[in-house]
């Protein structure tokens, strides 16, 4: 069989191309549509989930700081540990659409401030406990409790009403939002007995599999449940993180089998990985970004004209050329992509401009006195190289930037969202009012850079109510914009999802929302062998 009929079964096989579209070019190689029927049907048949077994993925992004609180989960392998074991309301699928966990059903009133979730009936705790609309109520209330530091404060705090009755859940709003309910597919959202009160971190809930154990910065190893509501995840017995932070052992620990699955592929080691027998390569483009982010309320990032002066001494082709290795595109100093519905594509890219910045860098009125940027090799694959190219051509603008590399352990607990320069990723949001709702608006817990406007936040929460899509397309822009022009962030480039895994694994599929199918990877594949 040839390569190119090969690579079209694998593409259908994940569903990347319908069967109409596979006939049609497997005719084009000389295929019959009989036979093109009866490869697609055997593709399907050795596709089907194969139970049992041990799952290992080798990940970065891993701390000894690491909480099993939803809450605080700030980097990949919490995000991963968590979507094991637990499970939200809702998430989002690879097509952008809600897929119903916990709730079952959804409706709103006409102007989107009351919504009603119907709990599914049924669904068991890993303790025995069956999940009620209590349970639902009381998780929601502990995040919108500033004490609980959570992720999702942002996106929570417009709830001003939550009843529980029977097996529905009724959310009244300040303001109408027709997203509501992708907010709540926030990973932070884990419905815990109780809302998880007293009990943050016990790591009990209705996901697909048990804590067995927990040893943050080193492994996570869980068991199956066996009372898990949905057939179509959970296939191993058995699945277990290995926290990897080193980009060479975790590649090798793929290549010799000691795991299944990695993040966060090395751009520069790509094509040379794609040569590994059993190996194959995974990428999808979706929202993450790489980001410096400044805070706004702290010398010397409190100056607008010095944050303008760093925005244009960054030289973004040259970053996502020499750092993505091609595996993503440009940014443009906000957080939104051409990936997100609304997405404003005649605002005008920023270029890298040494008069522009030198001129905004005097300016300033800046001392002339070091500007550290913090940095970490776990912040981001290539964050190392890429804040050394920044501090370059920041330099030829006679910016006096300098890079303070720190330890990877204690990272997102010690410097992001602590310290007034550093480097940055974030996974992105299914939609534009989470996004923004969970890092810029100014009372959020997770705006890491300390960006507070009021007319900003009128106009988030005023969108969020706009039902006509002209109107909040437009309201939308202007978000974007300020940013662009006044906010913290430095986006130089929205990163693809690279990451590979061995080829015994099936049910791989591609998916825009986030790293290792979006958190579900070791739920949703099995192994063939």
């Amino acid at each position: 069989m040839s390569n190119e009929l090969n690579y079209l079964l694998s593409r259908a096989a994940k569903g990347l191309m319908s069967r109409r579209e596979f006939v049609g070019r497997a005719g084009a190689l000389g295929v019959s549509a009989a036979m093109a029927s009866t490869l697609l049907a055997s593709v399907a048949r050795a596709e089907e989930p194969k139970k049992g077994g041990l799952l290992r993925a080798g990940m970065q992004g891993g701390e000894s700081t690491n909480s099993l609180d939803p809450a605080l989960a700030a980097s990949e392998v919490p995000f991963a540990v968590n979507m094991l074991w637990g499970e939200m309301l809702v998430d989002v699928n690879a097509k952008g659409e809600i897929d119903y966990r916990i709730a079952e059903e959804i409706s709103s009133s006409p102007d989107a401030k009351e919504w009603k979730f119907k709990i599914r009936k049924g669904v068991e705790f890993h303790d025995g406990k069956i999940v009620t609309a209590d349970d639902v109520i009381a998780t929601l209330k502990r995040h919108t409790d500033e004490k609980s530091q959570s992720g999702a404060l942002g996106i929570v705090q417009g709830i001003t009403e939550m009843t529980a009755e029977g097996d529905m859940v009724t959310l009244k709003l300040a303001a109408g939002n027709a997203d509501l309910p992708f907010l709540m597919a926030d990973y932070h959202l884990i419905i815990q007995p109780g809302g998880g009160v007293g009990a943050e971190a016990a790591g009990i809930g209705a996901g697909p599999y048990k804590v067995v154990t927990n040893e943050p910065g080193v492994r996570h190893t869980f068991a199956k449940h066996a009372n898990y509501f949905d057939t179509t995840m959970g296939h191993a017995d058995e699945v277990e993180i290995i926290v990897i932070n080193d980009n060479t052992a975790r590649t090798a620990a793929l290549q010799a089998g000691q795991v299944h699955m990695i993040n966060r592929v090395d751009p520069k080691i790509i094509e040379l990985l794609k040569g590994a027998p059993g190996v194959s390569i995974e990428h999808v483009a979706g929202r993450g970004h790489y980001v410096f982010i400044m805070h706004c309320d702290k010398a010397p990032f409190d100056n607008n004209d010095l944050r303008m002066a760093l925005k244009l001494s960054v030289n973004r082709q040259e970053m996502v050329d020499k750092i993505l290795g091609g595996y993503g595109t440009i940014g443009n100093d906000f957080p939104i992509n051409s990936a997100y519905p609304l997405f404003d594509d005649s605002i005008p890219q920023r270029e890298y401009d040494v008069a522009a910045a030198t001129e905004a860098y005097k300016k300033s009125g800046h001392d002339g006195s070091p500007i550290v940027l913090q940095v970490a090799a776990g912040a981001f694959p290539g964050a190392i190289e890429a804040a050394q190219l920044f501090q370059q051509s920041a330099n030829a603008a006679g910016i006096p930037l300098e890079i303070k590399r720190e330890p990877d352990d204690g990272y997102w607990s010690n410097v992001w969202n602590v310290a007034p320069f550093c480097a940055s990723y974030w996974g992105g949001r299914p939609v534009q009012d989470q996004m923004y709702s969970t890092a810029y608006l100014s009372t959020a817990d997770w705006n890491d850079t300390k960006f507070k406007d009021p007319a900003f936040d009128a106009t988030l929460i005023a969108a969020r109510a706009e039902l006509d899509p002209v109107k909040r397309k437009a309201m939308y822009s202007d978000l974007a914009n300020t940013l662009r022009d006044t906010g913290g962030l430095i986006c130089p480039m929205f990163n693809d999802f690279v990451e590979a895994k061995r080829e015994e694994v099936g049910g791989w599929a591609a998916d825009p929302n986030g790293e290792l199918m979006n958190g579900r990877a070791l739920a949703k594949c099995w192994l063939n062998a």
